[in-house]
């Protein structure tokens, strides 16, 4: 009797370990996707590239304009202060400052320096020959001395008044009545009260008195002498310490009319200048939701166009799954290209929003300013919106099952 021996079946030989797909070469998958349909890329790019572009320049306009802002107000300065008379309290009318009013106002102890104007009746022309109603808009001021300096303002032409010429018909002309008379250079002569007053010199811009640049400056005393001016100042410009502006402000009233302080009007020209500036940009948070809206409209392209991606590489994404490769990896390839995508509208539209800033900026003579933060955060929201926005595709696609996919 023989005696068989059993011999054990050997064991199967183990599945081999799916290979692990490095940073590389996921990146190198998602740009394949993206350089096989270049047209389809770019139109789903835009969108996001509109978006990103958007919220930049949104937030770097604001920010140009703050620097210019601060750069002017260093400038010009933030210790300057504005007195007229109001209404009189008893009886109605304008009230009246005193004739002493630079006197007075020197007397507080942090005022580094003070000057006045005071509006005359009388209106000014290019020639006699131009209809007396038609003024321009531009008012007849008797000015002192002190004013350009107290007012940090700058010549374009010729000379301001001073002790010598502020005597005889001589004018300086702010820089919007320069150009509405159409006189650029000293020398010129315009008509005013049937008289002829010879342009000593023509003002810059004044952005912390604009009625200045409305205004055509005479001299004190030959306004008292030829205009029928009363001598009553109607603004008082006030420079002081800047550590004690308010201190100056809370009495400067007082000051000019101990009786009746509530009948003047005391401003901070720099406040009026901000608020300004801040009118102007109140735009920016409807620019933002425009941005906002256009970057969900380009994130919403990207999903439609990974999903019908998806729905054209079913065999793509089969083969690959028949050769080993796990739902992981195909999900990572398909977020991979979605990222990327949204990346590439990211970058293009970080270059296209620092471009409108910059040629805004210098449209505006403001200084360009690019915060890092909207310029990192711009592509950093791309990336971001990207993601979203292919979770949905790439795991549409990791749950084809091989058979699925090559049916």
């Amino acid at each position: 009797m023989t005696t068989r021996t059993l011999v054990p079946a050997p064991a199967p030989a183990p599945l081999p370990k799916p290979t692990r797909l490095g940073p590389r070469d996921v990146l190198g998958h998602g740009l394949h996707g993206v350089r096989t349909r270049p047209l389809r890329a770019v139109l789903s790019a835009l969108g996001i590239a509109i978006g990103i572009a958007a919220i930049v320049a949104v937030v770097s306009i604001p920010a140009s304009s703050s620097r210019a802002l601060q750069e002017q107000l260093a400038a010009l300065g933030t210790n300057l202060l504005h007195a007229e008379p109001g209404q009189r309290m008893l009886g109605g009318g304008e009230a009246e400052l005193p004739t002493s009013s630079v006197a007075l106002v020197r007397r507080i102890g942090p005022v580094t320096a003070a000057a006045v104007t005071g509006r005359t009746s009388a209106t000014v022309r290019r020639t006699g020959y131009v209809d007396a109603d038609e003024t321009s808009g531009l008012s007849v001021l008797a000015a002192t001395p002190e004013l350009l300096q107290v007012l940090n303002g700058h010549l374009h032409a010729g000379s301001f008044l001073d002790a010598a010429n502020s005597r005889f018909p001589v004018v300086v002309l702010g820089s919007v009545a320069a150009t509405r008379l159409g006189v650029r250079e000293p020398g010129r002569q315009v008509w005013i009260d049937g008289q002829w007053f010879t342009v000593a010199g023509v003002l810059d811009a004044m952005p912390l008195a604009p009625e200045i640049e409305r205004s055509v400056l005479v001299g004190w005393e030959v306004a008292q002498a030829r205009l029928g001016f009363g001598g009553h100042p109607t603004t008082v410009y006030v420079r002081a310490e800047e550590s004690a502006v308010e201190d100056v402000r809370s009495v400067l009233a007082a000051t000019l009319s101990p009786q009746r302080p509530g009948e003047v009007e005391v401003t901070r020209p720099s406040e009026a200048l901000v608020a300004k500036r801040l009118s102007e940009s109140s735009f920016s948070a409807l620019f933002l939701a425009l941005g906002g809206v256009a970057l969900l409209v380009g994130g919403v392209g990207v999903a439609n166009t990974m999903v019908i991606s998806v729905l054209e590489r079913r065999r793509e994404i089969g083969l690959r799954r028949a050769l080993g490769a796990t739902r992981r990896q195909v999900r990572g390839q398909f977020l991979a290209e979605s990222v990327l995508l949204s990346l590439l509208g990211g970058v293009v539209g970080v270059l296209a929003g620092v471009g409108v800033t910059a040629g805004y900026a210098l449209t505006q003579n403001w200084p360009a300013v690019l915060p890092p933060l909207a310029l990192f955060g711009g592509a950093g929201v791309a990336a971001l919106v990207g993601a979203i926005a292919g979770a949905y595709p790439a795991m549409r696609a990791a749950r084809l099952t091989p058979t699925e996919a090559l049916a």
